[in-house]
């Protein structure tokens, strides 16, 4: 019989009925329910980062995201959205350039002025301090760094931000007319480049590898989001710089020689002009 007893006191509180399977991660507990006859997803958040972003889901108001029906400081229920069509299948299926380009129209949706001020956030170099730290090591570690302590310095666009956009994080609404939208936020204060950075390290860090996607889509991300390919690509670089020493952290050395592979291609592209 399914143990539904963590999420009890919530199913209880918000008259949420259970509909499916619950789902462990690192971080959070899961569990599809029913609220008030609508599909959703029971969320309790176990770290103040899941925590933070729950409260940015709150204020974007379905906007552009999913839809928040209850919340509190360590719960939270959410509009449920549909697994499938994935845009991480698409991407690998031959349409790489359509699933970039919604994850672009997601971002800047998230990213469009809001009538309320958000919740307070951290900030983007406190997101860095993994990179930082891994500086002293040198070769890509340090040029990565140097390149994110260069953007930390001199910010453009400063806005709240996903931080975390990637081809499951974006999923489109079963209800007619909401589309293609973001869960899962991290919430973070920046700048507004840094959301487009992860596209280049997904859906997996191997697709990220293939020969010449990470100019094509450097491209195609610049014109699509208005951001100069320059500025665009030394996020990129930054980006997989901390995600490999995130990835060094956890002890993934395997991921770690991945990311920082991807890197060393936009610094590359950085070279060429």
């Amino acid at each position: 019989m399914p143990d539904f007893s963590p999420f009890a006191p919530y199913l209880t509180a918000w008259q949420l009925t259970p509909d499916g399977e619950a789902i462990k991660t690192y971080s959070s507990d899961l569990l599809p329910v029913r609220w008030q006859g609508r599909a959703a997803m029971l969320k309790l958040t176990h770290t103040e980062e899941e925590r933070t972003g729950s409260r940015l889901m709150v204020w974007l108001k379905g906007d552009g995201a999913a839809r928040v029906y209850a919340h509190d400081n360590e719960a939270i229920v959410l509009e449920r959205l549909d697994t499938q069509p994935s845009l991480a299948d698409m991407a690998q299926q031959g349409q790489d350039d359509e699933a970039t380009r919604i994850l672009c129209a997601a971002v800047a949706h998230l990213h469009r002025p809001r009538p309320t001020p958000p919740p307070e956030l951290p900030t983007l170099r406190r997101w860095f301090r993994s990179l930082e730290r891994a500086a002293p090591q040198g070769g890509l570690f340090g040029q990565t760094w140097a390149i994110a302590e260069a953007l930390l310095n001199d910010p453009r666009d400063v806005l709240p931000l996903h931080g975390d956009i990637h081809h499951g994080n974006v999923l489109h609404s079963p209800a007619a007319g909401r589309g293609w939208l973001a869960l899962d936020p991290k919430g973070i204060a920046g700048e507004r480049g840094y959301d487009y950075a992860n596209i280049f390290c997904n859906p997996t860090t191997d697709f990220a590898l293939s020969a010449g996607r990470l100019a094509r889509q450097s491209w195609l991300v610049a014109d699509w989001a208005g951001l100069e390919r320059g500025r665009l690509l030394h996020w990129i670089a930054a980006y997989a710089g901390l995600s490999a020493a995130w990835w060094l952290e956890d002890g993934a050395e395997a991921e770690v020689g991945k990311v920082l592979e991807i890197a060393a291609l936009a610094l590359a592209e950085l070279e060429q002009g």
